[in-house]
């Protein structure tokens, strides 16, 4: 009984030892298929090895697996740990952490929705990026040296004079370089608070030199006018310096006449401002008699006959006269009636002759 108790127990712990296995590697096999993989291509790679994080924000986020160069560029294969996002435009920069450490890869930016960095994805050189290796910055700080030394720029000794010349101008003048700053910030400052209306200003003096370029001609037309003033000027400025010799003068002339007929022209300017009144009031008719006259003016003329010395005009008569059957008597100016016969006038009206005196 013993016996077959004991093959129970074990037969018990290998089915639970089974079951553990088989939850672990379901496990391991669902985490492993949440992991993204992923390549990135460099164009160089330098201290990146496998086995190295991949971070985000400096937080491990993923591991490289494989580092191998091809031609010109370096391949880098990495993954991201289980349940880990990145944009699917997703950046890798190659970082150092000091001179002589292995180096990581920073993705960035962080996920903030949107697609994400998908399975098999493959990141681009454009959107990768190595630091400055330390012979590179060497050799570019030789090259600045020699470019800047005895047998470069400073052949001549022109880079030291440069220095010399820079350090006396400035020696002494610590405090005005510092108010210089703090004007130049402050005059920043102004303009970021009056952006709208620098921009408006701008705005304005691009409408005025386009109707400027519209009306070219006209502007050159009024340069040559004004060429034309300034050349007369100068032929005349002997006179036009007299003249102007001879100014202050009529001024003090002008002054003392004011000042001696003051009553006078206080007494004038008064009359002037009622009759300024009556002609303000009478616009209405001046007006009027300003259209009418030239036409009243021109008839006169042309009603004057030069031959007779008389004023020639038409009249319908049938407006003037009664409805009886009465004569008119003739209308003349300038003459003695009396001496004038009498002529009767028909009442249908007809041409007659005003004398205008003389014979």
């Amino acid at each position: 009984m013993s016996w077959i108790r004991g093959r129970k127990v074990k037969l018990l712990i290998g089915v639970a030892v089974l079951a553990l296995v088989a939850g672990a590697a379901g496990l391991w096999w669902r985490a492993g298929a949440d992991k993204v993989r992923a390549t990135a291509w460099f164009a160089a790679a330098v201290g990146v090895y496998a086995g190295s994080d991949v971070r985000m924000l400096g937080v491990r986020v993923g591991t490289i697996d494989v580092v191998e160069p091809q031609g010109q560029r370096v391949k880098v294969e990495f993954t991201l740990d289980s349940g880990v996002k990145a944009p699917a435009q997703a950046k890798l920069v190659s970082v150092a952490p000091s001179l002589v450490s292995d180096r990581y890869l920073q993705l960035a930016p962080t996920y903030s929705g949107g697609p994400t960095l998908a399975d098999g994805a493959v990141i681009p050189v454009e959107r990768t990026a190595s630091p400055v290796e330390l012979d590179q910055l060497y050799e570019s700080m030789e090259k600045l040296a020699t470019a800047l030394g005895p047998n470069g720029a400073n052949k001549n000794g022109a880079l030291s004079g440069l220095l010399d010349t820079g350090a006396a101008n400035l020696a002494g003048n610590g405090a005005a370089l510092n108010k210089l700053f703090n004007d130049l910030g402050q005059a920043a400052k102004t303009l970021d608070g009056s952006q709208v209306d620098l921009f408006g200003t701008v705005d304005n003096l691009a409408k005025f030199t386009g109707m400027l370029a519209r009306n070219d001609n006209q502007v050159v037309a009024a340069e040559q006018q004004l060429a034309e003033v300034t050349r007369f000027l100068a032929a005349d400025r002997d006179a036009l310096r007299a003249a102007l010799a001879e100014l202050p003068a009529a001024l003090g002339q002008v002054g003392d006449f004011v000042r001696d007929n003051r009553g006078r022209i206080k007494s004038t300017v008064d009359k002037l401002t009622g009759i300024t009144k009556v002609l303000a009031d009478q616009r209405a008719a001046l007006a009027e008699a300003v259209d009418v006259a030239p036409l009243a003016i021109t008839n006169l003329l042309n009603a004057y006959n030069p031959a007779t010395r008389t004023i020639d005009g038409r009249v319908n008569l049938n407006e003037l006269a009664p409805k009886t059957k009465a004569r008119l008597v003739p209308v003349t100016t300038g003459v003695d009636q009396k001496k004038l016969p009498v002529l009767p006038l028909p009442v249908v009206g007809d041409l007659h002759t005003l004398p205008t005196g003389g014979s």
